[in-house]
């Protein structure tokens, strides 16, 4: 199909979805995750406890089962952190590995074998728990940078018989809820309104572009992998997040669901796959900059620039 052909495909695929007229088998579907949980590293307002629970309560009020990826040094390691893991266990959430300390795979002094290592030793605090699912997410979303990485990890997790927990909907919440917690370190009664619009905001811009993005790829809706953190922010709002994305017209299923979409049997071919499956898909196709490409890798700054106008920073 010739890139303008498809452009307007795409448009007005995106055009029926907002009309209702796209049938539910091709409407647009996620499920969400949770990545480098549980922490007890105190935050502004709530515990650690107090920020689990209120993720677990406003999964169980909207009735989503999620998945929580544990970055077991964070607490897990502990028996008050492993409590709060298995408090999500006990909700019926899935529970997948994310190392010991989450280590970046692309960094020099990070060797393939103590990666590798990092998740073994996760992987036997978490093997006891109800939950855990046989699914492993690389920190930062990195899956190596030399042939030795790359291909070491994948002979790795086939023999281990992990799988790569792909992400598709990709976002930087991890940005805000800094901007957030040093707004209530400096202010502990502020508003905090227009850091919530915003997280809202950036939400949503996200979401829509990755769909654009997977129909530019795919030509068809892909179930999309949201992936957050277990943080400050969605403690405080993932309630109005999930409330969103339902008035958006998003179906929400659970991580088993999503990951039978076949997009998540690929394994793109690139010297170092990474980022959002969607956007390592387009870069191992050679594709350029598509429309929208810069506010997918911003990392945030885009909103975190508006609230830095409003004098919030």
């Amino acid at each position: 199909m010739r890139p303008h052909i498809r452009c307007l495909a795409v448009f007005f695929h995106l055009a029926l979805g907002a009309l209702g007229l796209v049938s539910p088998a091709q409407s647009q579907v996620l499920a969400f995750s949770f990545d480098d949980g549980p922490h007890l590293s105190a935050t502004p307002r709530l515990s650690p406890a107090e920020r689990n629970q209120a993720l677990l309560r406003a999964l169980a009020q909207h009735d989503v089962t999620a998945a929580l990826f544990v970055t077991c040094g964070n607490g897990a390691d502990r028996p008050e952190g492993l409590e709060l893991v298995r408090a999500w266990s006990a909700a019926g959430h899935a529970i997948g590995n994310h190392t010991m300390s989450h280590p970046d795979l692309h960094a020099k002094r990070v060797s393939l074998a103590q990666y590798q290592q990092e998740i073994l030793d996760c992987q036997r605090i978490l093997a006891p728990l109800p939950g855990v699912q046989p699914w492993f997410r690389f920190t930062y979303l990195r899956e190596g940078n030399t042939p030795e990485k790359r291909d070491g990890m994948r002979a790795f997790l086939k023999e281990q018989g992990l799988r790569n927990a792909y992400v598709t909907l990709d976002s930087s919440d991890w940005r805000l809820n800094e901007l957030l917690e040093r707004r209530l370190a400096s202010e502990p009664q502020a508003d905090l309104a227009p850091i919530k619009a915003a997280y809202l905001a950036h939400l949503s811009q996200r979401a829509q572009a990755y769909r654009a993005l997977a129909l530019e790829l795919e030509g068809r809706e892909v179930k999309q992998m949201l992936l957050l953190h277990h943080n400050l922010i969605n403690a405080l709002w993932l309630g109005d997040v999930i409330a969103q994305f339902k008035a958006q017209g998003w179906r929400i299923e659970s991580p088993q669901q999503v990951f039978d979409d076949p997009i998540y049997a690929r394994q793109p071919e690139r010297a170092a796959p990474g980022q959002s499956l969607l956007l390592s898909i387009a870069r191992s196709q050679g594709r350029g900059r598509l429309p929208g490409w810069e506010r997918l890798v911003d990392d945030g700054e885009f909103e975190i620039e508006q609230l830095k106008a409003q004098g919030i920073q």
